[in-house]
């Protein structure tokens, strides 16, 4: 399950990335993004600012400044975000491939039941989402530039 925050982030994403599809882009206010995405402002600053740090968006400063992406969508991956977001994806810290850690309650991690079960469907999942970027979620939202996206 994904945060509100990570909910949030896309939202932003998402309407930064369809201004950077019209044929004049301009860089968007925390502002415009907020009554775009039906984002609340004071969520949005701490979240822009992460975007920012992971080099996803830039920030423009003085009278038209705002915020733009710096990558294109094909580039912004999904995955990536999640973890940035919302930390390690896996269920268990013992399938995380990014902040591996042992179970402490677990004395055999190849003969641990759970582990298992868990690591069929985490590598199922692992296996779609590893290739979604924010390219894919424009597209499956078919909304044109400046429409809200769900």
């Amino acid at each position: 399950m994904i945060t509100q925050k990570m909910k949030y982030a896309l939202k932003a994403l998402l309407e930064l990335a369809d201004e950077a599809g019209r044929e004049a882009p301009q860089a968007l206010t925390i502002e415009e993004i907020a009554t775009r995405s039906g984002t609340p402002k004071r969520f949005l600053e701490h979240i822009l600012l992460d975007l920012r740090k992971a080099g996803v968006v830039s920030s423009i400063r003085g009278r038209s400044g705002g915020y733009a992406l710096l990558k294109p969508p094909t580039e912004i991956s999904i995955p990536d975000l999640l973890r940035r977001i919302d930390g390690p994806i896996a269920p268990l810290p013992c399938l995380s491939r990014t902040a591996y850690q042992p179970c402490d309650d677990c004395a055999d991690e190849a003969a641990c039941r759970i582990r298992k079960v868990f690591a069929e469907v985490f590598w199922s999942y692992l296996v779609l989402i590893e290739s979604l970027t924010l390219a894919d979620m424009l597209r499956a939202g078919g909304t044109a530039p400046g429409q809200a996206a769900g």
